[in-house]
């Protein structure tokens, strides 16, 4: 079972422990990438942070080690577009700004699996459950 039931996201939160969402193709006007988001705990609050990383051919599908698609120091450690006191607030905001869906969040670390997945399948246009991938908002 690779995604989390809504029970499981809240208690790893509430327990310290971080979730991501591998959230599809992201680009620049020079690049392509993908983009992933992640809902970390810190200092009793939950922040959320959407990741964007070059999609090239990757050696191995760990998202943390693939370069980031803009160049910049924040990126190395992701863009926070929200903090939270709550755990299921985090992730209505995760859904607000990034597009995130309930169904597809598991551990940190394994948003990777669905990035293998989406490289395997020819970086198809639509999400496996046929939805859209999601657009992140910038701001």
């Amino acid at each position: 079972m690779r995604y989390l039931a809504e029970p499981f996201l809240l208690s790893a939160l509430k327990r310290g422990r971080a979730i991501e969402q591998f959230l599809g193709p992201s680009e620049t006007l020079d690049h392509t990438g993908v983009s992933y988001v992640e809902v970390r705990p810190a200092e009793g609050n939950y922040e959320i942070y959407l990741h964007a990383v070059l999609d090239t051919e990757p050696q191995t599908y760990d998202l943390d080690s693939l370069p980031p698609l803009i160049d910049t120091d924040e990126e190395d450690f992701g863009l926070l577009v929200a903090t939270t006191s709550d755990p299921a607030a985090a992730l209505d905001a995760a859904a607000d700004r990034t597009g995130a869906v309930r169904e597809r969040w598991v551990n940190q670390s394994m948003a990777g699996d669905d990035y293998r997945d989406y490289v395997l399948a020819g970086r198809p246009d639509q999400a496996p459950d046929g939805r859209p991938w999601p657009t992140p908002q910038s701001s």
